[in-house]
């Protein structure tokens, strides 16, 4: 008999904040890297979503949630960009609206607003919340 639930680490689970503006979504790119993701991150042990989410946006973009406009919007799994085949990305996203104005700081080099002729810029797991978006009528 053998186990054919997947082990923990061949996914990475990550938090993702849905940020629109002007049919575009934001984005960033880290630094040394030419890739462009939803801003995010993954989630420290403990954390829920909400936590998980709340910290990695003060941490990249120094700004802070409002939390009473937290959305689920979905969860969107793919390769992880970077990463050996079979290592997975599962990106749980919300939309949020928030206080401040989006910065890039520590690891993030640049922050900007992609549309959807701009998602082959991103990852793949990215590039299925562009599809869903754009879908959705959300992204232009």
């Amino acid at each position: 008999m053998h186990n054919t639930t997947p082990t923990t680490f061949t996914e990475i689970d990550k938090l993702a904040l849905i940020a629109i503006k002007n049919k575009k979504i934001l984005s960033s790119r880290t630094r040394g890297r030419s890739v462009w993701y939803i801003p995010g991150g993954k989630r420290e042990k403990g954390e829920n979503d909400v936590e998980a989410l709340q910290r990695e946006i003060k941490e990249e973009l120094n700004i802070t949630l409002s939390l009473s406009t937290l959305r689920y919007m979905g969860v969107y799994k793919a390769q992880a960009d970077n990463h050996q085949p079979g290592i997975i990305v599962k990106m749980t996203c919300y939309y949020c609206d928030y206080e401040g104005e989006p910065q890039p700081t520590n690891e993030v080099e640049e922050i900007k607003y992609l549309s959807y002729a701009d998602r082959y810029q991103s990852s793949p797991a990215d590039q299925l919340i562009f599809e869903a978006l754009y879908n959705a009528g959300l992204i232009a």
